[in-house]
């Protein structure tokens, strides 16, 4: 195959800057390899990227921070053609082309063999949200044997519900936030709903609030999440939902003392390729379970933006090319 279908960012702009051309699949070089692209998971930092908020990036551009495929032509003797992979991050869809085609070359760093048996539809859900999750919950000190009380805020977002899947798995009591009633369903922790107001619920649930916050909203809850947790209590920050700053932030005033604040950003994945082996196969026992929202075709990659703009999704989007 000389020519491979990808949707292509021409511009910054709203959903319809996204086309579906026919571009040249890209010659294979020295430290990257050519990936069959069998799916792709959507991220909101695509979308901004789209807006034209990544001041990086230059169009026409293919969009796509991860993907999972198989290596169809490579320069890696640990990656030998046919091989299950996952990629993300490290400026894919960014400084070069991403995941929203039939073919991606990715530098040969950032491709992770997996062994799975795991559908495409699942599999291309995990990367991104699965390692976000994890890492989140991993800069809170949560793990396997961890005990207490967890709240999760924008829990009907795609990391908001990993990180839940996860948690549960670990056997902790966790609760979770949405601002759409509509989409409580989707939630299997406590599911409390966040009008903008006090979250009496909560109180109600746990008098002595949780030992843990995982905030998703970011920026317009941030301060709210740190009197919420318990005393001593550690709110990590992993999401930009409401923003990336929070305004007028006095940290001696506003923070009880003794509680902790952290932060996670994916561009802190480390070991990722053994922590990505353990969510599948931990997919593959069960024991996590993973929502994907909606799957999409290629050709309607415009549609699934516009979805994800209008905040319609509990859960994951996915694009099978």
């Amino acid at each position: 195959m000389t020519t491979m279908r990808a949707a292509v960012c021409v511009r910054a702009g709203g959903p319809e800057v996204l086309e579906v051309r026919e571009l040249p699949v890209p010659a294979v070089r020295a430290g990257w390899s050519l990936v069959r692209v069998r799916g792709t998971g959507l991220n909101r930092s695509e979308l901004r990227t789209r807006q034209g908020h990544s001041p990086g990036v230059r169009f026409p551009r293919v969009l796509g921070i991860e993907c999972v495929g198989t290596v169809a032509a490579s320069t890696d003797p640990r990656l030998p053609e046919g091989t299950t992979v996952a990629a993300v991050m490290g400026e894919m869809g960014r400084a070069f082309d991403g995941g929203y085609a039939e073919y991606a070359l990715l530098p040969n760093a950032l491709l992770m063999p997996l062994t799975t048996t795991l559908p495409w539809d699942v599999l291309a859900a995990l990367p991104e949200t699965y390692l976000t999750a994890h890492g989140a919950l991993d800069a809170l000190g949560i793990g396997p044997g961890s005990h207490g009380r967890l709240l999760i805020r924008g829990g009907t977002s795609s990391v908001g519900l990993a990180a839940a899947s996860i948690a549960a798995g670990h056997g902790l009591e966790v609760a979770a936030t949405t601002r759409r009633p509509e989409k409580a369903a989707a939630l299997t922790a406590h599911a409390l709903i966040d009008d903008g107001g006090p979250l009496t619920a909560l109180t109600r649930l746990w008098p002595e609030g949780p030992d843990w916050v995982l905030d998703l909203v970011g920026a317009r809850t941030a301060v709210e999440s740190l009197h919420l947790v318990r005393r001593g209590g550690t709110v990590c920050v992993a999401g930009s939902l409401s923003g990336w700053l929070v305004p007028d932030f006095e940290p001696i005033a506003q923070m009880p003392s003794g509680t902790k604040l952290t932060a996670f950003h994916s561009d802190n994945l480390k070991g990722a390729t053994g922590v990505l082996q353990r969510i599948v196969t931990e997919v593959e026992a069960g024991t996590y379970r993973p929502h994907v929202d909606r799957v999409f075709a290629l050709d309607d990659i415009a549609a699934a933006h516009r979805y994800m703009e209008e905040d319609r999704a509990a859960g994951k989007l996915v694009v099978l090319p």
